[in-house]
């Protein structure tokens, strides 16, 4: 298999102060975990580009995406919310996160690479139409959808998300496009206390109680997710992988472990195979115990690599 790891320098210039949890330290440990698993060598290097005002306004309102380039400070900060801080290098690095994934839809669709995994930071699956919220302030995963769906035709994209939060942004761009099956487990009730409501149409939800362990997690993905997955059919697969569900997260009450990370993400790989080629696009939410999203990143990145 041939991998695209996808990232920038800028997206270790945005940091929103020492004590925040979402850090630059966070791509710092899977970089070095790649290289302590002798794996990074085998990755295919992208330097991402940063999208486009054009590309962002696919996903967001294009006054709210417009808003956010004329806040971002030179210098300070500005406060989007208490935890979510526009400082002097938030927009190159959010830009060059968003293109990331483009970039990575890009790669697959043209049979250049077989899979890729974006690198990149801030997170984006809070990111509403027309709102910033929880560390993010551009959906990545949603611009690259509907870069998927607007240049290349595609009729079935399939986002999968198993980050601890369930990620509002992204069902709230999709929510009536049939182009997009979005599919989110996440801890609930739990940031961002939205009410999940009932699964339908293109949503799917896998609310999980706090304490929900790899038992629970897996019956839930091999019940629910799977066969959604094979009547979909999807032409490609995206993930939005957060590995803040593991059991040593500060920011959440799951309790995965290594393992269920690197299952998921195999049966994801099954059903790609299945039905796109194997094409899949998978981009880092959240994960904010350091150790645990280098050993997690790490297996999800080498089960791509089928290593």
């Amino acid at each position: 298999m041939t991998t695209a790891y996808i990232t920038h320098y800028h997206c270790d210039k945005h940091n929103m102060g020492e004590d925040h949890p979402e850090s630059p330290k966070r791509l710092g440990v899977i970089h070095d975990r790649l290289i302590a698993g002798q794996l990074l060598d085998y990755l295919r290097h992208i330097e991402a580009v940063p999208a486009t005002l054009e590309q962002l306004s696919a996903a967001h309102d294009a006054d709210y995406v417009r808003s956010i380039f004329a806040k971002n400070p030179a210098q300070g900060h500005v406060e989007i919310e208490p935890e979510t801080l526009l400082m002097p290098h938030t927009l190159e690095a959010a830009t060059h996160a968003s293109g990331a994934v483009i970039q990575g839809v890009d790669l697959v669709m043209n049979g250049k690479m077989d899979n890729a995994f974006c690198a990149v930071r801030p997170p984006g699956h809070h990111a509403e139409s027309d709102r910033a919220m929880g560390f993010c302030f551009f959906n990545n995963i949603a611009v690259g959808a509907k870069h998927a769906v607007q240049h290349y035709g595609l009729k079935r994209v399939a986002i999968v998300d198993f980050d601890v939060h369930h990620g509002n942004g992204t069902e709230d761009i999709f929510k009536s496009d049939t182009s997009v099956l979005y599919a989110s487990s996440y801890q609930h009730p739990f940031y961002p206390y939205a009410d999940p409501g009932a699964s339908h149409d293109n949503i799917l939800h896998m609310p999980l109680d706090a304490g929900t362990g790899s038992d629970v997690f897996r019956s839930v993905i091999s019940d629910t997710l799977l066969p959604r997955l094979e009547l979909f059919q999807p032409e490609i697969i995206m993930i939005s992988a957060g590995f803040d569900a593991h059991k040593s997260d500060p920011m959440g009450q799951l309790r995965l472990e290594d393992g269920d990370f690197q299952w998921i993400t195999e049966q994801l790989i099954d059903v790609a195979d299945r039905h796109c080629q194997g094409r899949i696009v998978s981009v880092l939410e959240g994960g904010y115990h350091l150790d645990a999203l280098g050993r997690c990143a790490f297996s999800h990145i080498r089960s791509l690599m089928k290593m």
